[in-house]
């Protein structure tokens, strides 16, 4: 069953892969894949080794009704969860997309399970970057933001604003509400 989205367009039914780097930001992915799930979306989870260091698999558990993906070699995807998650896929969501995850996506690395996830796809990315201010600066992080957008992937925040390093600055994740919005955008104009 579908419902409607906070500016009452029709959503639902769609298979949307929101994927956790390791950051601290992880915790506004709980509030994003509750409000997808809200909204009638199937929500599916990958957390990556890191990501787990900041949140646990038994709150996605509990948010999607079904355990987070967190190895490439999980046994309820026999042909592997990088090719079953992407089949189909309407959306996949990065967030928080670490200085790791944005390298390794740009170069096209199969290093770990999002990374090999983000080559499967064939639908819109959406990344919300997360990170120190100093990190985001660096020009070797901002050379793969633009390599990614040029490849296609949609890019919202980050933010400026307090950050975990106690230090104000650009990096800060985007909240759970502005990359929803930025989703149904992005989903809206698919169909």
């Amino acid at each position: 069953m579908s419902a409607k989205s906070a500016d009452g367009e029709r959503v639902g039914s769609r298979r949307i892969v929101v994927a956790i780097g390791g950051g601290i930001a992880a915790y506004k992915s709980a509030t994003l894949v509750s409000r997808l799930v809200q909204q009638g979306d199937d929500c599916s989870v990958v957390l990556t080794r890191a990501g787990q260091e900041f949140v646990g698999s038994a709150t996605f558990a509990a948010l999607c009704n079904r355990a987070p993906v967190v190895s490439p070699f999980d046994d309820r995807y026999p042909m592997g969860p990088h090719i079953e998650l992407a089949d189909g896929c309407d959306l996949l969501v990065i967030a928080p997309a670490t200085a790791r995850i944005l390298a390794s996506c740009a170069h096209g690395l199969a290093d770990d399970l999002l990374a090999t996830l983000y080559l499967s796809v064939t639908c819109p990315v959406l990344m919300a970057p997360a990170m120190s201010a100093s990190m985001w600066e660096k020009p070797s992080v901002q050379r793969n933001v633009m390599q990614l957008r040029s490849d296609g992937v949609h890019m919202v925040g980050p933010g400026e604003g307090w950050l975990s390093c106690r230090q104000k600055g650009t990096g800060r994740m985007a909240e759970a509400d502005e990359i929803l919005i930025e989703a149904n955008n992005l989903l809206r104009n698919l169909g």
